[in-house]
């Protein structure tokens, strides 16, 4: 996990594609899944150590470490990949360029699914340069590994598509994500229905934190771990630091899980957890000790085993049925640093009250999309946030889907769409939004 949601000044070099049209990225085709299997499997945490042992002769190997541009991430990136070809997934091999050296992106496709509906799963696999991140995040990456690996020993055949993926250079500020997602086409982006993140789920004094970034994604892990028996606690510490944040600016739904790294440990926390009061979660987050000996076996089985769970419960979960739509298509001009303008959308024939995930579209034409603040007005004017400012996103347009809990609102009336640009120098205009019901 990144130590704090920094702004690199590092521009990606985008030299790759993603897997829709990846005219110059490396492919290997996939051989077709075999028997379909439902029932969530338990994930062999012997078989996650085992790959976190690689990692850790990877990085000895190589300097000490599994960093971006060194040899010893080129090698981690390999390793899964071989891994994956060799269980049927399609591979797709992303390069890209920053401070001054080549990072890569692995994104592995398992065939089948409805392609119009896509889960994603996460994972950083660089290190910093000061140790092998066998927990950040050695333990995230061969948690999805060898979740995608038993997703081939079962020949699942998911109701939706799913898409793992591990990302290169996050600890320079998630610059292998951006890159992904920044690169991926407006209709690409709107089939991905989930996004799960998981950064360090292995931390030797652990905790149970989960995203509460999407009520349904928290839910999904939160039944987990209710069904093993362990609270959570809603992780507050990592928004924007690790690689969900990317796809959320896009608005796609999020979540995920987290062990916890150098804050400190309650006594409350000990008492619900186990564990060390008054120490941190990972001591060696961020240094050269992060190895294969700072990792809490029960917190790694338990992470894995949630990140199944997620995968089979939303891999294999029905596409839901297409609402009634309400779209205004008229183009309002947004004032450079100005006023907040606004823009209608009239529902009727809807009976009751709006849903509690009100799906709101929108394709707004802008040259710096962190200046904007949008914003939901519902017809008796309640307000619902749907992007803050940000001077780090320095990105055109914001084309995206949000979810917003509206089930206390009427649902016939008028709605508004409110956008403001907060800061000089940057034009644009709402080309276009809906609501679907």
């Amino acid at each position: 996990m990144l130590r704090s949601a920094v702004a690199t000044g590092a521009a990606a070099t985008l030299a790759a594609g993603f897997l829709a049209t990846a005219a110059s990225a490396q492919v290997t085709q996939a051989r077709p899944a075999a028997v379909t299997v439902q029932a969530v499997p338990d994930i062999p945490v012997a078989n996650v150590k085992a790959h976190l042992a690689q990692l850790q002769s990877i990085a000895t190997a190589n300097g000490g470490n599994r960093a971006h541009g060194r040899t010893g991430y080129k090698a981690s990136i390999d390793y899964v990949k071989a891994k994956l070809d060799g269980a049927g997934f399609t591979t797709t091999l992303q390069t890209f360029t920053t401070s001054g050296a080549t990072g890569y992106n692995l994104i592995a496709d398992w065939p089948g699914g409805d392609a119009s509906h896509v889960v994603m799963v996460g994972a950083h696999l660089d290190s910093v340069s000061a140790g092998p991140g066998i927990n950040d995040n050695g333990s995230g990456s061969a948690g999805i590994l060898e979740t995608a690996l038993a997703v081939s020993r079962a020949g699942l055949q998911p109701t939706k598509h799913l898409r793992f993926g591990w990302w290169g250079a996050e600890e320079l500020g998630m610059i292998g994500s951006k890159y992904y997602v920044n690169n991926l086409p407006t209709a690409e982006r709107a089939k991905i229905d989930a996004y799960m993140n998981f950064d360090m789920i292995g931390s030797p004094n652990p905790g149970y934190f989960v995203y509460d970034d999407d009520p349904k994604l928290e839910g999904v892990l939160k039944t987990y771990f209710s069904g093993v028996g362990v609270p959570t606690e809603i992780e507050t510490n990592g928004d924007g630091r690790s690689d969900h944040a990317p796809f959320k600016n896009v608005g796609i739904k999020v979540g995920g899980l987290y062990s916890g790294g150098d804050e400190i440990k309650t006594a409350a926390q000990a008492t619900k957890w186990g564990g060390s009061a008054g120490q941190d979660f990972d001591a060696c987050y961020h240094a050269s000790c992060d190895t294969s000996a700072n990792i809490n076996d029960t917190a790694l089985d338990r992470g894995a085993d949630s990140i199944a769970y997620a995968v089979w419960t939303l891999g294999t979960e029905a596409p839901p049925l297409p609402g009634t739509v309400f779209e205004n298509t008229a183009d309002v001009q947004i004032p450079d640093n100005g006023a907040a303008v606004t823009s209608s959308v009239t529902v009727s024939g809807v009976t009751g009250n709006a849903p509690a995930a009100l799906q709101v579209g929108m394709d707004i034409k802008h040259t710096w999309r962190g200046d904007l603040v949008v914003d939901l007005v519902a017809p008796d004017g309640s307000t619902y946030r749907l992007k803050s400012s940000s001077s780090n996103d320095s990105a055109d347009d914001v084309v995206a889907t949000y979810t917003v809990n509206a089930s206390s609102e009427v649902a016939n009336g008028v709605w508004k769409l409110k956008v403001q640009d907060i800061a000089a120098q940057d034009t644009g205009y709402i080309n276009s939004w809906k609501l679907t019901f």
